[in-house]
């Protein structure tokens, strides 16, 4: 597996366990409380987790709006602890591109999720990134 995707995975298993816990991602990152068999969070999965902690009220509002027939509240603890974090990958991280974010979202939805789950993922994040993907900031297009 390579380590981006390792990093996002064990984001998603620490935003899930904040989820369940009802605790901020800070706190459990501050008080070494995640499963350390992937060792330490790497700096990059340590900025996916507090990005999407900053921006969680946008990043909600943002899956909320697009999804269609599901609440944020109701949708299944996996897909939208995925959705979170590709969500803020999405708008908030310019150096990467939005298809990347997408297929790998996609895929944790197959290996982690339910039976729909990655059609579902796939769909909110497709209109997600319709949506705000163009509201990005940063100079990402200048640097291609």
């Amino acid at each position: 597996m390579q380590e981006r995707s390792r990093s996002r995975l064990q984001a998603l298993q620490i935003l899930y366990q904040a989820d369940i816990v009802g605790v901020d991602v800070s706190y459990i990152l501050e008080s070494g409380t995640y499963n350390t068999a992937d060792g330490e969070p790497s700096e990059f999965c340590r900025e996916l987790l507090l990005g999407t902690e900053s921006h969680s009220n946008e990043i909600d509002e943002a899956i909320g709006s697009t999804s269609k027939h599901w609440t944020v509240s109701r949708m299944p603890l996996v897909d939208r602890n995925i959705l979170r974090l590709a969500t803020y990958e999405i708008l908030y991280c310019d150096s990467i591109p939005v298809s990347v974010s997408i297929n790998e979202a996609v895929e944790m939805a197959k290996t982690y999720g339910g039976e729909d789950s990655s059609r579902f993922v796939n769909g909110v994040l497709g209109r997600i990134a319709e949506t705000f993907g163009s509201e990005k900031g940063g100079d990402s297009e200048a640097d291609e």
